[in-house]
């Protein structure tokens, strides 16, 4: 304990009693989420697989923790909230996080690691150790079937991240209006898996670089699923001629893409506008004459003809036709796809993939994946990928252990307070260890459901090769 935090916590006195505390608790943690996190990376074998993909340079003589503890301690750290590397300092002798770390309790040579032991961890990888994280999470998104899907919509995003010192690549980006870097996420949009991510630069991605990255992801999801239906839905600055060619040359995938506006858009529009705004006129006169509130908008959904002269071949257009009260609300879509009605690629096909933006928002609010404040760009790619296996734990759970309960679909923050936040007193005897918890935990019977889940999952129950 460190001298300058106080030795006794005062309140104020009540009933004629003083109310005095210490720090003299003992083996007492704040987090049961560590404990649940092992079970459920024991499943998928996620920091196994990421473990591997990282060059250990050190001389084995030095090593206190092994890379996979390390990895393990600090994304258990994000998942239970803990972003920061700094509180690893004191963390590491928590006795929930040493169970979640299989280290022994009572041993202080068996202490987790401490702050600088991750900086050095963060700034000793290199380009070739992120490119094998990045198809590690791939591998594991593909470990998380037990057989091939039929289909899976693949959701690409991209995502400010701001920047507030002198980061590598860290550019100013004009529709940001920040200094920033512009990761790059996918996602599958039927499960919200996530799949992998690439840290960018700030500045606007090119079409090439989208594709150059896509098509290393579906070489490697072809190699698996050479026969799965594959849909790229990403929105109007992935409608590029290098994308629409990738889904061209694969048989079994197809793009879906939003489309930017112009002046040949907007002219073929305008017959189908005018129609929907003599719609919303009578919608609204007839509400005036029921007494009833008018229409906040009417929309109807048409395919027009339309190629631009980049586009290798002509593909189907839809346009959404809106009006508002504030006036017009054109929007349009690309597709390969030739089946389904323009209502049903617009409305539920592609507006689903705004989930996607839900999933960055878990990443970022709930685990910190915007925390990229080092120096050096390789360490910040590191940093976002220590948030991305939080999230694949996060996920994990909800999905094998959470599933037909009260946080089945809830953020990971929400997971936080109300599962992992949770007092514990440890003890240690000869052959066992036993947890306390309080008497009056509010989250007994869901405790008990999902403690007796993870118990009788099989040990292992995927391949981590």
């Amino acid at each position: 304990m460190s001298n300058s935090i106080p030795t006794q916590l005062r309140f104020p006195p009540f009933a004629g009693f003083t109310v005095r505390a210490d720090f003299e608790g003992g083996a007492l943690s704040s987090d049961f989420g560590p404990l649940l996190l092992r079970g459920v990376d024991q499943q998928i074998g996620l920091v196994h697989r990421l473990a591997q993909a990282i060059d250990d340079r050190r001389h084995a003589s030095y090593i206190d923790h092994s890379l996979s503890d390390l990895l393990t301690q600090r994304i258990f750290q994000i998942a239970c909230g803990y972003a920061d590397a700094n509180d690893a300092n004191t963390l590491r002798r928590d006795p929930m996080f040493k169970l979640g770390t299989e280290r022994k309790l009572l041993e202080p040579e068996q202490d987790l690691a401490s702050a600088p032991t991750f900086s050095r961890l963060e700034n000793a990888v290199n380009t070739r150790d992120l490119y094998r994280l990045a198809e590690a999470f791939v591998e594991q998104f593909v470990a998380s079937y037990a057989k091939p899907p039929e289909m899976i919509v693949l959701d690409m995003d991209h995502s400010e991240d701001q920047t507030h010192g002198q980061q590598e690549l860290a550019f100013y980006n004009h529709h940001y209006q920040s200094h920033c870097y512009l990761p790059l996420f996918l996602f599958e949009g039927l499960s919200g898996k996530f799949i992998t991510a690439a840290l960018r630069p700030g500045k606007r991605p090119t079409g090439a670089e989208n594709a150059m990255i896509l098509k290393r992801v579906l070489k490697r999801l072809r190699q698996h699923w050479p026969e799965t239906r594959i849909l790229l839905r990403g929105d109007a600055h992935f409608a590029n001629v290098e994308l629409m060619q990738l889904a061209l040359d694969d048989p079994y995938t197809d793009f879906l893409f939003g489309l930017a506006g112009n002046s040949r858009l907007k002219k073929l529009a305008e017959p189908h506008l005018q129609s929907t705004r003599r719609l919303h006129d009578t919608r609204c006169h007839n509400a005036r004459l029921a007494e009833q509130a008018p229409p906040q908008r009417s929309r109807t959904f048409h395919e027009i003809d339309y190629q631009a002269r980049s586009w290798p071949q002509a593909f189907r257009t839809v346009l959404k036709a809106e009006t508002m009260a504030l006036g017009d609300n054109p929007r349009f879509v690309v597709t390969s796809l030739e089946e389904s009605t323009p209502e049903i690629l617009y409305a539920e096909l592609y507006c689903a993939r705004g989930q996607d933006e839900n999933f960055i928002k878990m990443m970022k609010n709930d685990l910190a994946s915007d925390r990229t404040s080092d120096c050096r760009f390789a360490a910040n790619h590191l940093r976002l990928f220590f948030s991305c296996a939080a999230y694949v734990l996060h996920h994990a759970l909800r999905a094998e252990l959470l599933q037909g309960t009260e946080l089945s679909q809830a953020q990971p923050s929400t997971v936080i307070i109300k599962l992992f936040k949770l007092a514990v007193r440890v003890v240690q005897y000869k052959d066992r260890i036993k947890l306390h918890l309080p008497g009056s935990c509010p989250v007994k019977a869901l405790l008990h459901t999902v403690t007796e889940r993870l118990y009788r999952l099989p040990r292992p129950r995927l391949n981590t090769g």
